[in-house]
């Protein structure tokens, strides 16, 4: 016996945009923190028949037997992370596949091409294929836009990817601290400090001395 099972399931990768500009702007201290209450909103976030089964640094892998359980996971998440105060964006990937599990680990084509859609996903953006979508079916507050096929590397064939809007998202505040990536509410931020003609805002003194500093190192940050 090899210990290895074959099975189908629906993957959700779901990691934090900028964790590497927080951890170099305020040490591993901050970063540790915000790694362990984001285990807990994903935690938090699972869908009945949805869990999560590793946690690499601040990516999550969650694994779902359904396409429905696991959109309602990735919304539930990108919803909590959203309210979070101070707080990076997420950015999730679905897809669904044959795998085949070893050793309480899953290895499969349809892994890496989760990865990979989450790699693409801009801020608080879900992206899934449109098989994924397609088996979801609907649910409410949710909306599906189709995006095209599109390549991924190391991905053979075309892929047709949908992004998974929600009508009740709570958005970040629309500024992003562009030392650290953290969202802010320009009202109640730290500092602020104007350069080519644009206003940045920044989570405390520290990101905003580093950005006066050198600032052509992150105004294309935002």
């Amino acid at each position: 016996m090899d210990g290895s099972d074959q099975s189908r399931v629906v993957f959700v990768i779901a990691d934090l945009a900028g964790y590497t500009a927080l951890t170099e702007a305020h040490g591993g201290g901050e970063a540790a923190t915000i790694v362990g209450r984001y285990r807990r909103l994903a935690e938090d976030a699972l869908a009945d028949g949805a869990r999560v089964v590793e946690q690499v640094g601040d990516q999550v892998l969650i694994v779902s037997a359904d396409a429905r359980t696991a959109i309602i996971t990735a919304d539930r998440l990108r919803a909590a992370v959203g309210k979070e105060p101070h707080f990076l964006a997420v950015r999730v990937g679905i897809a669904d596949g044959p795998i085949v599990q070893r050793d309480g680990r899953y290895f499969g084509p349809a892994l890496n091409l989760t990865a990979r859609l989450a790699a693409r996903a801009a801020c608080d953006e879900i992206l899934c294929t449109a098989e994924v979508a397609r088996a979801c079916g609907a649910v409410d507050g949710l909306a599906f836009r189709d995006l095209g096929t599109q390549r991924f590397r190391n991905v053979p064939e075309p892929v047709a990817v949908t992004t998974v809007v929600s009508e009740r998202a709570a958005h970040h505040a629309a500024a992003l601290d562009p030392v650290c990536w953290m969202h802010l509410d320009p009202s109640a931020a730290p500092a602020r400090l104007p350069f080519r003609d644009k206003t940045y805002y920044f989570c405390s003194l520290v990101c905003a001395r580093a950005f006066a500093k050198n600032p052509e190192n992150y105004e294309t940050a935002v």
